[in-house]
């Protein structure tokens, strides 16, 4: 009978033992799919861009720059939830810092991070810093050829905001013969022979 007892509270034990271990197993389980479930700040941002929620965007996106996720497009979704608000200090600066974390020129965004660098400087009145951010972006290796033609005209642009006319002529005239499809390019041409 002692036999027994002892073989029945050993059983028990064992159970007990068997389901504290699994409760245990349990709660790690839900701990880890609670911290690799985390919602990711980035693409909440991105959400609220989409949604045209800029504020809370940029929230969103300074959580992930303060938690180092994805470091570089948290501050690119910063740089365009500012730009869509016209905060064109805050998009510049959000940008630069864009540019720092990622420091690879073959990034597919880096054409678009330079261009919108370049634009920012237009809209802030400083079209020799525009230049020289249009001259950086052109022909990098992950821009399409819309985004290379894009900063071709915005440069144009900027030499006429320095008012140096012989430089956007002949931009210009470079611009024309490459794109001879765009309308608005020709009438710029017209507009500028009366410079």
């Amino acid at each position: 009978m002692k036999k027994r007892n002892r073989r029945r509270r050993k059983r028990r034990t064992a159970r007990i033992l068997t389901g504290v271990l699994a409760v245990i197993f349990l709660l790690l389980c839900l701990c880890l799919w609670l911290l690799l479930n985390k919602g990711n700040p980035s693409e909440e941002g991105i959400e609220y861009l989409k949604n045209g929620q800029y504020e809370e965007a940029v929230k969103q996106f300074e959580q992930a720059v303060e938690d180092e996720i994805n470091v570089g497009d948290a501050y690119r979704g910063i740089g365009l939830a500012r730009w869509e608000t016209e905060d064109y200090e805050g998009a510049r600066s959000a940008f630069q810092k864009a540019l720092e974390a990622e420091a690879d020129d073959e990034s597919p965004f880096t054409g678009t991070i330079y261009n919108f660098l370049g634009s920012c400087e237009l809209k802030l009145g400083n079209p020799e810093s525009a230049q020289n951010y249009f001259g950086q972006g052109i022909g990098l290796k992950g821009n399409s050829k819309e985004l290379d033609q894009e900063m071709k005209y915005n440069q144009i642009v900027a030499f006429e905001q320095l008012g140096d006319w012989e430089n956007a002529k002949a931009k210009l005239a470079e611009y024309v013969a490459e794109y001879p499809e765009d309308a608005n390019a020709l009438k710029e041409q017209q507009f500028l022979e009366t410079r």
